[in-house]
């Protein structure tokens, strides 16, 4: 069961530039993401809280992409899927609960409601959506240095709490640090130095990359280039995902 109370807003805040699809009756914004090239890692806003994976620092090229302005909800899952498997059950909040090849089904499912190509966001544009993009100010976590004011993490939840209930990024993206977890495509492998285009991460691996930490996370795992992985199997109260296209 859930305590957040019925008076929590149904629809997402707008925002210039998105663009909404509707599936079911449930609406939901992909926002754009301008191409450019960015370092990705543990850079020096990060400081000392950077990890030996998140390291070396390395530039990344990247072609302009559209990812979602939060995370999927669980209206958004049981719309696509006819049913729903989180733990904290409400409409808005994210949809937890689900698994890396969860995932998959659902953006299956989701390819033929829409005749579009959803996806799970590569971990190098999802770090470079969280990080702002072209419009990035250099934040430690995505949209602020302060946490509290972009994300729900330990210090100020004990569960999930509905989408874009927070301050939003430099794109116009919520959640992107805390509430919970986010798939990403890639298998989780180390970095390499050179200059990439376009990153997909290892062509093989045990577990795939999570990002962003969740509400149930300590700050140091919220930051825009921590890297988390878990198997492709494994699911959570506190693990979701947003989709790309």
């Amino acid at each position: 069961t859930s305590s957040v109370p019925s008076s929590v807003p149904s629809s997402i805040p707008s925002a210039s530039g998105g663009r909404t699809f509707t599936v079911n009756g449930v609406s939901f914004v992909m926002m754009p993401v301008e191409g450019g090239t960015f370092q990705m890692g543990g850079t020096a806003e990060q400081g000392s809280d950077a990890e030996g994976d998140e390291k070396p620092v390395h530039n990344v090229t990247l072609s302009s992409y559209t990812i979602g302005q939060t995370e999927v909800t669980q209206a958004l899952w049981t719309a696509v899927m006819g049913s729903n498997p989180s733990y904290n059950k409400f409409d808005n909040l994210p949809v937890e609960e689900v698994s890396w090849k969860d995932c998959q089904k659902f953006i299956t499912r989701l390819n033929k409601l829409t005749g579009q190509k959803f996806r799970l966001p590569t971990e190098a544009e999802w770090e470079y959506a969280a990080r702002g993009g072209k419009l990035s100010k250099g934040y430690k976590y995505s949209g602020s240095n302060t946490l509290a004011d972009v994300a729900w993490y330990w210090y100020n939840s004990s569960e999930t709490h509905p989408v874009a209930t927070k301050l939003p990024n430099e794109l116009g993206l919520y959640d992107m640090s805390g509430n919970v977890w986010e798939w990403c495509q890639d298998w989780f492998g180390s970095y390499r130095n050179p200059a990439q285009s376009k990153p997909t991460g290892p062509s093989s691996g045990s577990n795939r990359v999570i990002r962003g930490g969740s509400w149930d996370c300590y700050a140091w795992l919220c930051r825009v280039s921590f890297r988390g992985f878990s198997k492709p199997s494994d699911s959570g109260s506190n693990l979701g995902f947003r989709l790309a296209l």
